[in-house]
C-alpha cells in the first residue's frame, strides 16, 4: 500500500506514496478479526545533529484485534481509544500503521552516534573541523573589559612617562 500523508515526525519518516510492503493475516475471531504480521516501510528523514540525509527499511510486527462492535464487548461498555473496529464489514489499516510504525522511529535520529553535528555559532560542520571553536564572551562582562582597556592604555602612557 502507498505511504499515507505525514506518515511519521518532523526528521524522519515514510515518504508520501513510497510501498508498504505488508505481509498480514486475517483471523475471524470470536469478537473480531485479528490482524498480525509485519509490515516494511522504507524510511528517510536527515540526522538531528548534521541534516545529513538517513534511510533505511524499518520491519515492524503488529497485532491487532478489530472489534465488531466497540461499543459493547462482551456486554460491557468500552471506552478505549486505541481500539480499532470493522465498520461496514471493512478495516482500516491506517491507523494501526501509524501507530505501529511512527512509535518505532528515533524522536531526533542521528546519522551516527558519534555524530558531531554543526557548530551553533557559525553552521560549520563539526567533523571537517574538529579543532573548531569560537571565543564566547558573556555579555554581562563587557563592562569589565573596557576597565581592562582603559588600564593598558594607562600602563602605555606611564612606560613613556618613565624614559
Amino acid at each position: 500500500m502507498p505511504a499515507p500523508k505525514d506518515f511519521g515526525n518532523a526528521l524522519i519518516g515514510a515518504p508520501e506514496g513510497s510501498d508498504i510492503e505488508l505481509e498480514l493475516r486475517l483471523e475471524s475471531v470470536h469478537d473480531g478479526i485479528l490482524v498480525s504480521g509485519t509490515a516494511a516501510v522504507d524510511i528517510h528523514g536527515e540526522c538531528s545533529r548534521c541534516l545529513d540525509p538517513i534511510d533505511y527499511d524499518l520491519d515492524v510486527d503488529v497485532q491487532e484485534l478489530y472489534l465488531f462492535d466497540a461499543a459493547t464487548t462482551g456486554g460491557e461498555d468500552v471506552e478505549d481509544d486505541q481500539m480499532y473496529e470493522v465498520q461496514d464489514e471493512k478495516i482500516d489499516l491506517e491507523p494501526m500503521l501509524r501507530d505501529a510504525v511512527i512509535t518505532q522511529l528515533p524522536f531526533q535520529p542521528v546519522c551516527r552516534e558519534d555524530c558531531q553535528g554543526l557548530c551553533a555559532q557559525c553552521g560549520a560542520r563539526l567533523e571537517d573541523d574538529p579543532g573548531h571553536h569560537h571565543e564566547v564572551l558573556d555579555p554581562r562582562w563587557s563592562a569589565l573589559s573596557g576597565l581592562l582597556e582603559q588600564d593598558t592604555s594607562e600602563k602605555t602612557t606611564d612606560t613613556r612617562e618613565e624614559r
